[in-house]
């Protein structure tokens, strides 16, 4: 029998907490609202434990019922919580002046996403209100980590062990058909997006659309973010093209600069 000292994080593990949790999980962008059936389905549970653990998420707003078809899907309290992370996180706070002027000047779609668990994580979002565009990702949205022009830079930066690592995880997947699926093709590719230090992408995530990102760095110098603009492909000229990539470039050494980065002498164009 162990004693006090010998407990551990799992001897607290909570059952009905972690069936709550899978609740909540299982509501993804893929699938925003499902039934009580399904969610019974999906997570191997009875529906009585199901609608148990849902009217509790239902009372206390992480969840909101449709009232003609009953589906779940997440409540505003989410919202609420993830306004308070994003409000807590230094980086957004940093970064938010600077995406707002970025997209003022540009008049396209701004992200900040960061590398979260092997996966690409949009942590900021800000739309052209007088050209707005449907894009899929949002505030909250996963992608592969090799996904477009987040992708691009948040793996460049990384040591090659922990690329090929990420890659052997999570193999290339076509999602248009530029999309690079060639592991020493895409392995070459984020050679040159790090040499040039920012990257161009042309409709390799979503058919039509394409952009610039270019990486953040912090006070020790590593990659902690990547800025994106996001633009039709057929409303960018080439010589526009120049103007987005120096006001991006421009956006992420202001926010790297406040993040405590000093850019080296060899590394200033």
């Amino acid at each position: 029998m162990k004693s006090n000292g010998e407990d551990t994080g799992k001897s607290f593990y909570n059952r009905s907490l972690e069936r709550a949790l899978q609740i909540l999980n299982a509501l993804s962008d893929e699938r925003p609202t499902l039934s009580l059936a399904q969610l019974s389905e999906t997570l191997n549970l009875s529906r009585a434990t199901v609608l148990r653990l849902c009217s509790t998420l239902l009372d206390f707003g992480f969840l909101r019922q449709d009232p003609m078809s009953k589906h779940y899907s997440l409540g505003l309290r989410i919202l609420d919580l993830a306004k308070s992370v994003s409000d807590s996180f230094s980086l957004t706070k940093i970064a938010s002046s600077h995406l707002k002027i970025l997209q003022v000047k540009l008049g396209k779609t701004v992200f900040l996403s960061v590398l979260d668990q092997d996966e690409v994580l949009y942590i900021d979002k800000l739309d052209d209100p007088k050209n707005p565009i449907s894009f899929t990702s949002k505030i909250g949205t996963r992608r592969p980590p090799y996904y477009g022009m987040m992708g691009s830079i948040l793996m460049a930066y990384l040591p090659h062990g922990e690329i090929k690592r990420i890659l052997h995880k999570q193999p290339l997947k076509a999602f248009t058909q530029k999309s690079i699926t060639k592991k020493q093709e895409f392995l070459k590719w984020l050679g040159k997006v790090r040499l040039q230090g920012y990257v161009i992408e042309k409709e390799t995530a979503l058919e039509g659309i394409s952009g610039v990102a270019a990486p953040v760095f912090d006070h020790t110098g590593k990659v902690v973010a990547a800025v994106g603009v996001g633009f039709i492909s057929s409303s960018v000229k080439e010589e526009e093209m120049a103007k987005i990539v120096e006001e991006t470039i421009r956006t992420t050494s202001a926010i790297s600069k406040e993040l405590g980065y000093k850019e080296k002498k060899n590394e200033s164009t």
